[in-house]
């Protein structure tokens, strides 16, 4: 690969936020947001069961339109009823341009990146555009 090509590829691990929230399933909707640290993530990871089980999301606009506009009551909602489970998970060095693609082919706003089978961060259209074209741009 040349030093252009090099320059052009900028990998979902570039542009990944590596602070996000993980909570249980059997967690409800209120505890969940009590506990949450990241904000700026907007997406709480849920926590496999065992080895053998899948990582689930659930992204606040989940909790406004599940939860919120159905006027249910988040201490009687529990995290598993609502969120998306298995996550479409994101390779940390695939290219931001086919990041951009699977989201819009998967209709995502954002998604886990999974290294290992292991959740190590959530890129979001807001990381591609704002930090990946920024550094294609340099």
């Amino acid at each position: 690969m040349s030093d252009d090509e090099e320059k052009d590829l900028v990998r979902v691990r570039d542009v990944m936020k590596t602070e996000f929230d993980m909570v249980d399933g059997l967690a409800t909707v209120a505890d969940a947001l009590r506990e949450m640290k990241y904000i700026d993530s907007k997406a709480l990871i849920v926590r496999k069961r065992n080895d053998d089980d899948e990582y689930g999301i659930v992204e606040l606009e989940d909790i406004a339109t599940d939860v919120l506009a159905r006027n249910r009551a988040p201490e009687r909602v529990n995290i598993y009823e609502i969120m998306n489970k298995p996550l479409i998970g994101i390779d940390p060095d695939m290219d931001i341009r086919y990041c951009a693609r699977m989201f819009e082919r998967y209709q995502l706003n954002r998604a886990a990146v999974v290294e290992a089978r292991e959740v190590i961060g959530i890129v979001s259209y807001a990381d591609i555009v704002i930090k990946g074209m920024k550094r294609l741009l340099a």
